[in-house]
């Protein structure tokens, strides 16, 4: 198999199969991220991918469930992506879903139209690493995208019948923006009809601008406590009947389905970890983190 080094793959999602379409990421230059800093950006050659297939065929003739890579596959144009996706279901054509991470703004270059093509190949749900929708974060940060982006893109996702995960970055605007970061955010979400939310608590890894920024002082990291409280704002704020994923360093289980009728739990647990919790326990896990 042709899979460039680093190999990401959302875990939550069937790990295996995966078939890489790009390398790396077209964007590459979030300041809290590292992950493919090294790697540029290309389309994986057709002749590699069908390569690939044939190895899976091979081995996984039934395979009902593939795992797009690499960062965000579905940058490619809808005329380049779709003949990619053609050649997946020629060699398993069994297959019922198609999963891939994306950026918002790989949307953009695609109608509603195209996008419900796309869903009927199979490509019927993604994960958008949205991180804030703070229009004040997003900039901070660099994702180049602006909140009102992640509100025209999801709802054409909306109305192409594709579902969508949107991920929360805990953390990511420090201390002088953390509640605009959270309670704003919420906000955004709260427009859109994601099916899973996802939360993440910042690390601030070797290499990250956001990590030198940080140690000139031009970036102030929330305390293990100040996260758990900008985490528990983001919860009262949510209002989207999804389910919900956390994967912040407490021990306490907050994930799992029906997130509005959870809610009054993961907000009383919560409270109990800000008043109790052994912060320096948490911060030890944090600090013992290599990857996103």
């Amino acid at each position: 198999m042709h899979l460039t080094e680093p190999v990401y793959r959302n875990p939550y999602w069937p790990t295996w199969p995966l078939v890489q379409i790009t390398q790396s990421c077209t964007h590459n230059s979030c300041k809290f991220c590292t992950m493919y800093r090294d790697v540029p950006f290309r389309m994986q050659p057709m002749e590699w991918l069908e390569e690939d297939l044939r190895e899976l065929q091979a081995i996984a003739p039934d395979a009902k469930t593939i795992q797009l890579l690499s960062a965000n596959p579905l940058a490619l144009s809808f005329d380049r992506l779709m003949p990619r996706l053609q050649l997946i279901r020629k060699y398993l054509p069994g297959l019922q879903h198609m999963y891939a991470a994306t950026r918002v703004d790989d949307i953009k270059n695609k109608t509603v139209e195209q996008l419900r093509a796309l869903r009927d190949i199979g490509v019927d749900e993604i994960s958008l690493g949205v991180e804030s929708g703070d229009d004040w974060t997003l900039k901070r940060i660099n994702k180049g995208y602006t909140s009102q982006d992640i509100l025209e893109q999801c709802h054409k996702l909306d109305e192409a019948g594709i579902r969508y995960w949107m991920t929360f970055l805990n953390g990511v605007a420090g201390r002088e923006h953390s509640h605009d970061h959270a309670v704003h955010s919420a906000e955004v979400f709260n427009q859109c009809h994601p099916m899973l939310v996802g939360t993440g608590g910042l690390t601030l890894f070797p290499g990250t601008p956001l990590l030198e920024e940080a140690e000139r002082g031009e970036f102030t990291p929330l305390t293990e406590k100040e996260m758990l409280e900008e985490l528990r704002t983001f919860v009262e704020h949510l209002a989207c009947d999804c389910k919900f994923i956390t994967h912040h360093t407490i021990a306490a289980n907050l994930s799992g389905p029906d997130f509005l009728k959870r809610k009054p739990y993961i907000l009383s647990t919560l409270d109990d970890i800000i008043q109790h919790g052994d912060m320096d326990a948490l911060e030890t896990i944090r600090t013992n983190k290599r990857t996103l």
